[in-house]
């Protein structure tokens, strides 16, 4: 018998577990709450896309007749196909049957249906050696003409990571999602209740607890809390997570707790615990004290905020508990031929967060007021990377994904540092802001820790309107960094903007044209454009009149997030979507620079006012600046191999130091007069990576000039150059 049973509703990702219940089951364990979790999203996947589930799909979308587009009369008249190579195919993705690729890149083994009409380029996407990854790409092609199948003649409120996304996107009224909830279950949802039902029988828990991220989960967690209530009435059923918190926070709908019993928000740690203790040691006569939590009371809903704890720390939390989730049936599918895009359908990522909230917090089109934004408290270092072996551990996975709404950048150094030192074999990514203080060097150390990728707002690529959008960076400054992380041999995605208030389509075809700059150097790699949305807890929602745009308000009775409204400028920004992401498609792989931006669009549109060289300028216009006084010295190479010389040079005779570095690729070696090598040799061992005490520029500075001439002649030297493009980082 389990105290709480954490769920994650149907669909989030294919590929890895969300996050939320390894981390409370991770808090909870520390409790003493005994917890099991499941993600009731993959079970349903390996369910649904498994031999006998295919052939009742098809047979009752025939006995419905239900088969009337060109298209899946192709795919049904294709059945047996489909059938035959499902299994293989699941397998082949979860990582086992590595061998089945061949067979699935044999010409004419798969059935093609209309997601093969738009096939890429396998050739150039891949490669003739990226045999696994074609595979990859040619079976995720196969199961999304299966699932455009499933959404035409069975369940149009189908997709691989989200349900009925529809319904819970700006759903004021909760009138919409009730009537649903009324209706008979649908295939999907039958699947859904029948694996529930099992993991309810067989752990009896007293506590369901639903994490809901995002809209696409909120119909799944309402109808399995029907299913709960009708069924297993004596359990007691919570919903928290990043929906409720964003979405729910003025609720007053009483119906809703028809089905929930108790809806948390935030940071989900204390207010969970307050309610397994409120439910499993209930007091009588007693008024029990919650943290941020919503319920019904006499009819009427509640908002009982009456603790007065505070919440837990960072370090208080535990490190997140993978247990019981069914790792191996996670599905790895590469969606498109980007090696960012991958990052996030292929492979399974261990997630932690380095800090919570964000250390920035101003940006005025995110959710500032609330707070997993403003809150922000780091992580200690060695405590994030003991988690970080823990995990390994556990999982077997080396894999990270910090899910940082911003990851700071002197926190990123000291976890590159720590994870170096630990002589850790492990690959992450993150998201950041693109700040100046992620230099070349910077970027070096970050990719010797393993970092292969990072994601960042550029948002609108316009001076204006990323002061406007008080971003802190200048587009001149992204194109540096990107730079920079792109020469580390760091992948970088970005992410854009379009239609923020004010802006105007001169300012739309300028970003256009920067971004187009940016891919065709190849200092992003990746990058998606996303219409700019108003939400009630950003700046610009709390703060409509001095952003020029007209909130249309409604009445609230359920969720409350994103607002619809009427920018003055009158610009229809719709219009500008198409041709925004049918050139970014093309730039992702590398075609198109040349096509006049006008093209891109069926509309007439301005010319650009942006200079054809304006990012490469702004590479190339790199000051160089000598290191502030306090910069840390690190070096990453390998011990020198040592030689002695002599040199003649008109009659004199010296002695020198020959000194060669191995890297993995290659070597270099420099060569100083004995007396200067020999205090090198001694002063570099001071930078190594391994020593916690790491000399400053001024220590090396006052070091030299104790006993040579002037330094600035030595630093900037062709052996210290050398040394500089091939291990000396200053941090």
């Amino acid at each position: 018998m389990k105290d709480i049973l954490l769920i994650t509703p149907p669909f989030t990702q294919l590929n890895t577990p969300y996050p939320a219940t390894a981390h409370l089951k991770g808090f909870l364990s520390l409790k003493g709450i005994i917890s099991f979790q499941m993600d009731l999203g993959i079970e349903v996947i390996n369910k649904l896309f498994s031999a006998e589930s295919l052939k009742y799909i098809f047979d009752i979308a025939f006995q419905n007749k239900r088969i009337l587009s060109k298209n899946t009369q192709r795919i049904y008249s294709l059945r047996d196909k489909y059938i035959v190579a499902i299994e293989p195919i699941i397998l082949f993705l979860q990582g086992q049957n590595q061998t089945f690729a061949r067979q699935i890149c044999t010409e004419g083994f798969l059935p093609e249906a209309s997601r093969f009409d738009e096939l890429d380029d396998l050739e150039y996407a891949f490669g003739i050696m990226g045999l696994h990854d074609k595979a990859k790409h040619l079976a995720t092609l196969y199961l999304e003409d299966l699932s455009d199948f499933i959404v035409e003649c069975v369940d149009e409120n189908f997709g691989f990571s989200r349900y009925a996304e529809r319904l819970g996107r700006s759903a004021n009224s909760f009138d919409e999602l009730y009537e649903h909830l009324q209706a008979e279950t649908s295939f999907i949802d039958d699947i859904t209740l029948q694996i529930l039902d099992n993991q309810l029988n067989s752990h009896r828990a007293k506590i369901v607890g639903f994490a809901v991220p995002f809209p696409g989960n909120l119909y799944s967690a309402f109808r399995c809390a029907q299913f709960i209530k009708a069924n297993y009435p004596d359990i007691k059923i919570v919903m928290g997570g990043g929906f409720p918190t964003t979405e729910l926070r003025t609720i007053s709908d009483s119906r809703v707790f028809d089905y929930f019993d108790y809806i948390t928000l935030d940071d989900g740690e204390l207010p969970l615990e307050l309610i397994v203790s409120n439910v499993l040691n209930s007091v009588p006569n007693v008024k029990k004290q919650f943290k941020r939590t919503f319920l019904r009371e006499n009819g009427k809903v509640v908002y009982n905020n009456s603790s007065t704890r505070n919440d837990y720390k960072q370090s208080e939390f535990g490190t997140p508990d993978y247990s019981d989730l069914l790792l191996d049936k996670y599905i790895s599918v590469i969606e498109m031929a980007n090696p960012m895009h991958s990052l996030w359908s292929d492979g399974r990522w261990n997630k932690l967060i380095m800090a919570h909230g964000c250390y920035w917090g101003k940006c005025t089109f995110c959710d500032v007021s609330l707070d997993y934004i403003k809150l922000y408290e780091p992580n200690e270092v060695s405590l994030l990377v003991d988690r970080m072996e823990v995990l390994i551990l556990r999982t077997g996975e080396t894999g990270f994904h910090f899910v940082d709404e911003a990851a700071p950048p002197a926190l990123m150094k000291a976890i590159a540092l720590e994870i170096i030192r630990r002589k850790l074999s492990v690959t992450w990514w993150t998201n950041i802001r693109f700040e100046k203080s992620f230099t070349a060097d910077v970027c070096k150390l970050l990719k010797t820790s393993g970092c292969v990728a990072v994601s960042g707002g550029l948002e609108v690529a316009s001076d204006r309107l990323l002061k406007l959008i008080n971003k802190g960076v200048t587009v001149e400054q992204v194109a540096k960094v990107a730079s920079n992380f792109t020469e580390a041999g760091i992948m970088v995605h970005a992410y854009l903007m379009y239609g923020f208030p004010s802006q105007t389509a001169q300012e739309t075809i300028d970003s256009l044209e920067m971004v187009r700059q940016m891919f065709e150097l190849n200092i992003v790699q990746s990058g998606f454009w996303h219409q700019f949305a108003l939400t009630a807890h950003s700046a610009v929602g709390l703060n409509p009149a001095e952003y020029g745009i007209i909130p249309e308000l409604a009445n609230i009775t359920f969720a409350n997030n994103d607002i619809q409204f009427k920018d003055k400028t009158g610009i229809k920004h719709q219009k500008f979507s198409y041709g925004l992401k049918k050139s970014l498609f093309n730039f992702m792989h590398g075609i198109g620079f040349d096509f006049p931006l006008h093209d891109w669009f069926d509309f007439k549109t301005p010319k650009t006012t942006i200079d054809k060289d304006f990012i490469l300028n702004s590479i190339e216009n790199e000051v160089l600046i000598e290191p502030k006084a306090t910069a840390k010295l690190v070096w990453i190479g390998s011990e020198p191999i040592v030689s002695y010389d002599t040199r003649t040079k008109k009659g004199k005779t010296r002695q020198i130091i020959k000194m060669q570095f191995h890297d993995n690729t290659q070597s270099v070696e420099i060569s100083m007069d004995k007396d200067k090598g020999e205090w090198f040799i001694f002063i570099l061992n001071q930078f190594s990576i391994y020593n916690n005490d790491l000399h400053s520029f001024a220590q090396l500075k006052a070091e030299y000039e104790k006993q040579f001439d002037e330094f600035e002649h030595f630093w900037n030297s062709k052996p210290m150059n050398t040394l500089r493009e091939n291990g000396l980082l200053v941090l």
